[in-house]
């Protein structure tokens, strides 16, 4: 079982709850959501309580995290995209501590599991549809009519345009999902490796540096995909909210 490199990403109910025939469960995955949630917070209200002219160390990693989105943000949907930044600053920011608490051993990494990122995906979809509907009416369908495009090729064009949108939430969630899937089972089999030869005496321990070497190597690559990928889904998320608030192009 300690081999098993698809064992981490099980769910297990820790608290079985069953409310009119729904399960309701409180589970593994649960609890590392809420965790997230809890870091995140209590690392923002912990660094900005008492805030200076002279920034400590914890203040100055949330103001960077903070002008680091806002940027993004700001370059991407353009000062009008501001009013998104709550649920943009959110989104990154728990897709990041999410991916970071992945990495201790027996955590649990809920974004690799599908149904977390495409809650989170269709999250950001639905913002974008509805916000484009009550801020511009019938006018946002203009995201799906380029202009320039010859009148003869507009329905074929118009088509794809849909179907790229509609595409977007699954290749939202499944790059997440895939990239900490991936690199964890990766990381599971070499560091099984190393376990399995370390047994087999002196010749297995000889053997098992160059495993050990890539754990040590794929652990600081996961660390930065970490990173990448929370980067990656919100600078998506702004520029599909960026089609929201000028939907014609």
């Amino acid at each position: 079982m300690s081999n098993d490199p698809i064992h981490q990403f099980h769910i297990q109910k820790w608290f079985p709850i069953e409310i009119g025939g729904v399960d309701f469960s409180f589970t593994n995955s649960s609890f590392f959501m809420a965790a997230t949630v809890a870091v995140a917070a209590g690392f923002l209200i912990l660094s900005t309580n008492g805030r200076g002219l002279v920034p400590s160390r914890w203040q100055s990693m949330a103001e960077m995290s903070y002008e680091f989105v806002a940027d993004m943000l700001r370059s991407s949907a353009g000062t009008a995209g501001m009013k998104f930044f709550p649920f943009v600053f959110s989104l990154f920011m728990f897709v990041l501590i999410a991916n970071l608490l992945g990495m201790f051993p027996y955590f649990f990494t809920v974004t690799s599991h599908i149904i977390v990122t495409f809650a989170l995906a269709m999250a950001v979809i639905l913002t974008v549809v509805i916000y484009g509907f009550l801020n511009h009416g019938m006018g946002f369908l203009k995201l799906f009519v380029p202009s320039g495009v010859p009148v003869v090729l507009l329905p074929l064009v118009s088509l794809i345009e849909v179907i790229s949108f509609l595409s977007r939430p699954i290749s939202l969630s499944v790059r997440l999902f895939a990239n900490m899937l991936a690199g964890h089972i990766t990381l599971k089999v070499f560091a099984g490796f190393v376990v399995s030869l370390g047994a087999m005496g002196v010749v297995g321990v000889g053997g098992a540096i160059l495993p050990l070497a890539m754990a040590v190597a794929l652990t600081a690559l996961e660390f930065l995909v970490a990173f990448l990928q929370a980067y990656v889904f919100a600078v998506l998320t702004c520029m599909y909210l960026n089609d929201a608030i000028h939907p014609g192009h």
